[in-house]
């Protein structure tokens, strides 16, 4: 199973058919992008935690309408999928055998709009079990990598592991306008560092990376990108899977894959 690392945006992804990344998810079973996953794990942006924490949810997973001021139509918007305890167990084992102390569970926490905006578009029937790991905001990229590459295991068991952010997000930054140079730009490096597999100058993105802290002023939707990496391998080839603007302005949907490499 690959790993794979969503861009997902804006809320009104959701809703929104002008939106060409909605389009993209939208045709995600019919591209054959990756088998039907057994479960799936969703590492969102939207959930910050001090330590890693995964939710325990042993019946439907709760939608979390967490944004504000959108079209009422989004509220009412609902993605019922089955939590995955099993995994999350599995989860947080791998995590402490990986050298992970503390990690916790949270037994009524449900699916925030990193995962079940991208996920209602890509599997609309809602019957694969899913549950979500958190991001730690003050830890940094080489940390969730490592986090990523103690999931790897998973990816046997038929699990799609999938990061949820956003390839650039600055909130405050103009968002209907045409797209700044700094959001170009650092989008373009972090293209050309993964499709050349310099996973190590991803990790040091802060240093490396142009514009990093405009692009990124806080670092919580991208380091799903890192987990995604960890869990592919050392050797794991990207590929660029979708790329597009809303609606020209500085937020991207750049989305990728990542293979893990053969022996």
């Amino acid at each position: 199973m690959d790993t794979f690392y969503i861009s997902h945006g804006a809320p009104t992804l959701s809703i929104d058919e002008s939106l060409p990344a909605r389009h993209f998810l939208k045709a995600w079973q019919d591209r054959c992008l990756c088998q039907r996953p057994t479960s799936i794990l969703v590492v969102s942006g939207h959930w910050e935690a001090t330590v890693p924490t995964v939710n325990v949810i042993a019946g439907r997973n709760e939608t979390i309408h967490d944004f504000y001021n959108f079209p009422e139509q989004m509220y009412k918007l609902k993605y019922p999928a089955p939590g995955a305890p099993e995994l999350a167990k599995k989860v947080k084992e791998l995590l402490m055998a990986s050298g992970f102390e503390h990690v916790e569970e949270d037994k009524t926490r449900g699916l925030d709009h990193g995962a079940w905006v991208p996920l209602m578009l890509m599997y609309p029937e809602a019957d694969i079990p899913v549950c979500q790991l958190s991001v730690q905001p003050n830890r940094d990229g080489s940390y969730h990598y490592n986090l990523g590459k103690a999931l790897a295991p998973l990816k046997e068991e038929g699990v799609l592991i999938m990061g949820s952010g956003s390839a650039t997000h600055n909130l405050r930054a103009p968002r209907n306008c045409p797209t700044p140079p700094w959001a170009l730009d650092f989008d373009t490096w972090l293209k050309d560092a993964l499709l050349e597999g310099r996973y190590e100058d991803v990790n040091q993105w802060e240093e490396k990376a142009p514009c990093a802290k405009m692009a990124h002023p806080w670092p919580d939707h991208l380091y799903p990108l890192h987990v995604a990496v960890g869990a592919a391998g050392e050797n794991a080839k990207a590929k660029l899977i979708h790329h597009s603007w809303h609606k020209g302005g500085s937020l991207s949907y750049a989305s990728y894959q990542f293979t893990s490499a053969t022996v």
